[in-house]
């Protein structure tokens, strides 16, 4: 009991030591479990026993005899299927060919480079060598995402890491599993039909046994079938049946199975979607707390004496330094990506969870059956690992800003409300070269704004769900524009430190108009339209028109009609380059204006000669 609690409170700690210090928590998981397991046997403990014993002589420990392999198994299982819900086709297609590739060719890449190095440098076999390649072709999100979401990057930057380490688990793990199957199957003999028909097996069960079972369970809540207090442990239940019962068809095709389902689920039209994001989300970060912690535990002393040579660190180096960056350079041929961003693309490729999990499942059942270099498997795959995490981890930042992708200034544009009028700003802006991200709570704002080519999410800005998304990295001006005067002061108030850094602003409200000396230093436009204005004009008038302006008198003189005119309202100036400025209630006196800057407003067209209008 105390070890099993101790697990969870060390766990939970060690997420929080990672979200203080902005670092991956798999890196303070891993050094505890370290430390409570083989650094505490051989060190520490006076009689040499570790302080937690996953599993000792098969029989005693927190999970005897195969019980740690099944739990472990689980729980990747749930993780996976939590991944799994976050992909959604419109995101994958807007990735582009780099993912595609990366997961295609580069796994390929990987697999083969890494599996002749391990061969090569430990005289291993070769189904072990390439069992082992194959467990380090994944880059988890779970180590990703913490480390890119301190790091102000372009959209394309962060989302080729994102989506390449959520898409490239199931396929690492997939291709890990079917190695494994070979060995398992036909030991030392090699690729046989033997091994083939099982290959066949777990494709065919795996996806039939997900893609069946995420319909029925997307059928029966939205019929509502399940009630709402049990929505989420529902969901779980049917996970690990769908693992389980595909287990029972095919041996080691369950990890497929929920991935499949996880997809199919994550794609469907649920209502409670986010809901169950939420849950598995919640329960993820336990498993992997819990299971970090448990695997690096389970490791011998012994273990880690075979790193203790430059065949590791060769090894290490050539995998993070050689060929990762030949597998990306070649994926990214002929892509928009610059050559400083494919240089710090090769750079972070952490591994994450499914490759220690499934390592040490796949490890401890070969070594129990007597496969010879199966001991290696574990601690490679483990140094691997914590090598890169520790690396990306410490290395991300500065390297970002060594190579030139760190964002000096975020020109991205976060806007608070997804109404017509916000709308139309989202869509100028985006189309004058701005990456703009509408929020709102309401699906059919957020419906419209996506019909229009718009980044948009639905999103309660309540919750915390901001703060961990990685694309909204390169956000530097935050606009609230919702109907709600204390919604756009909390916005202002929440998230102006983490998205406003060029530039935080908010509507006015009634009672600011009424009061003219009361003009807020971010208030947006003018200072005598707030929200029913903005939505009243943008009714009338759904369109944004640029005016090229002669000089300052004349933007002054355009902006006093805008104050008498309640069918024109002021936004932005435009300078000859295309740099847009906000306008601001607080302060018209924009920077310099010159011959050939443009006043872009909403509203009625100016009916002003000789000047010439540009629609």
């Amino acid at each position: 009991m105390l070890e099993l609690a101790g697990i969870i409170i060390l766990g939970i700690l060690a997420q929080w030591v990672a979200w203080k210090l902005k670092i991956p928590a798999i890196l303070p998981l891993i050094l505890i479990g370290l430390l409570v397991g083989p650094i505490a046997s051989e060190f520490i403990s006076p009689d040499g026993s570790k302080w937690i014993e996953p599993v000792w002589n098969g029989t005693k420990g927190l999970f005897p005899g195969d019980g740690l392999f099944y739990f472990v198994s689980l729980a990747i299982s749930i993780i996976l299927f939590e991944g799994g819900l976050t992909l959604k086709r419109s995101e994958i297609k807007n990735v582009g060919q780099v993912i595609t590739k990366l997961i295609t060719l580069g796994s390929a890449i990987t697999f083969f480079g890494a599996g002749i190095l391990a061969h090569l440098l430990f005289n291993l076999s070769w189904d072990i060598a390439f069992l082992f390649s194959g467990l380090i072709i994944v880059t988890g999100p779970t180590v990703i995402t913490p480390i890119l979401r301190n790091i102000p990057l372009k959209k394309d930057v962060s989302a080729v890491l994102k989506w390449e380490g959520i898409l490239i688990d199931p396929i690492g793990a997939l291709v890990a599993v079917l190695v494994f199957e070979f060995i398992s199957v036909e030991g030392d003999s090699g690729f046989t039909i033997t091994a083939l028909i099982e290959f066949g097996k777990i494709v065919l069960f795996g996806t039939t046994f997900g893609f069946t079972f995420a319909h029925a369970l997307a059928f029966a809540i939205n019929r509502n079938f399940i009630p709402h207090y049990l929505l989420n442990v529902v969901s779980l239940s049917t996970v690990l049946l769908v693992f389980v019962e595909s287990e029972v068809f095919a041996h080691e095709s369950g990890l497929l199975a929920v991935v499949v389902m996880g997809m199919v689920l994550g794609n469907a039209k649920l209502d409670n979607i986010k809901e169950l994001l939420y849950f598995k989300e919640s329960l993820s970060v336990l498993l992997i707390s819990i299971l970090f912690i448990l695997l690096a535990a389970n490791i011998n002393y012994e273990d880690l004496l075979l790193l203790i040579t430059w065949k590791s660190a060769m090894l290490f180096a050539a995998v993070v330094f050689v060929i990762r960056p030949i597998g990306v350079f070649l994926c990214t041929l002929g892509s928009p990506l610059k050559i400083n961003e494919k240089v710090f693309i090769s750079w972070v490729g952490p591994r994450g969870i499914v490759a220690a999990g499934i390592a040490s499942l796949f490890g401890s059942k070969l070594i129990s059956q007597g496969v010879a270099g199966a001991e290696y498997i574990t601690p490679l795959v483990f140094m691997i690992v914590l090598g890169t995490v520790l690396l990306n981890a410490t290395t991300a930042r500065p390297f970002a800003k060594l190579v030139g992708v760190f964002l000096k200034r975020s020109e991205g544009v976060l806007i608070v409300g997804a109404s017509l009028f916000s709308r139309l700003i989202g869509k100028y802006l985006e189309d004058n070269g701005r990456h703009v991200v509408l929020i709102d709570s309401n699906q059919a704002n957020i419906q419209l704004a996506q019909d229009m080519g718009l980044e948009a999410m639905n999103v309660d800005i309540y919750s915390d769900i901001l703060h961990d998304n990685i694309e909204l990295s390169d956000v530097g001006f935050l606009m609230a524009l919702t109907g709600s005067g204390d919604i756009n002061n909390y916005v202002i108030e929440k998230f102006s430190e983490q998205f406003g850094e060029s530039g935080t602003y908010r509507l006015v409200h009634r009672d600011e108009i009424l009061d003219p000396n009361n003009s807020p230093k971010e208030g947006l436009f003018s200072h005598t339209d707030d929200y029913i204005s903005l939505t009243e004009v943008a009714r009338k008038y759904p369109k944004i028109h640029e005016i090229e302006l002669k000089d300052r008198a004349h933007y002054e003189e355009l902006i006093e009609i805008t104050t008498h005119d309640e069918d024109i309202i002021p936004l932005l100036v435009k300078d000859k380059h295309g740099v847009l400025e906000i306008i601001s209630s607080y302060n018209k006196n924009v920077g310099k204006i010159e011959k050939g800057f443009k006043l872009v407003y909403l509203g009625k067209p100016f009916n002003l000669k000789p000047h010439k209008e540009t629609l």
